[in-house]
């Protein structure tokens, strides 16, 4: 499966695929206007076995086959003070 994929130019890190290139139709206004304009990344034939950093390519392929696109969101950071504060209390 053909898909293109943009990365937001508001929020880092986060990444739209779409089924064709230039194509939001499918894509909620309201998501739109909060991943900003969208930048095209790179155009990828996507396969089950793809390897890709973040996301599983079979929910992308599902997502993009069933609602037309699918939304990437950065991993979640992890929380430093809180890993310290924990080692701490257990000195």
């Amino acid at each position: 499966m053909l898909c293109a994929i943009y990365k937001s130019s508001k929020k880092d890190q986060t990444y739209l695929f779409v089924a064709k290139r230039d194509d939001f139709s499918s894509v909620p206004e309201a998501l739109m206007k909060s991943f900003g304009k969208p930048v095209l990344s790179m155009m990828i034939q996507l396969k089950a076995d793809t390897r890709l950093a973040v996301s599983d390519p079979q929910k992308i392929m599902d997502a993009l086959q069933g609602q037309g696109y699918y939304l990437q969101l950065p991993p979640p950071q992890e929380d430093l003070l809180a890993q310290f504060k924990q080692q701490q209390t257990f000195k």
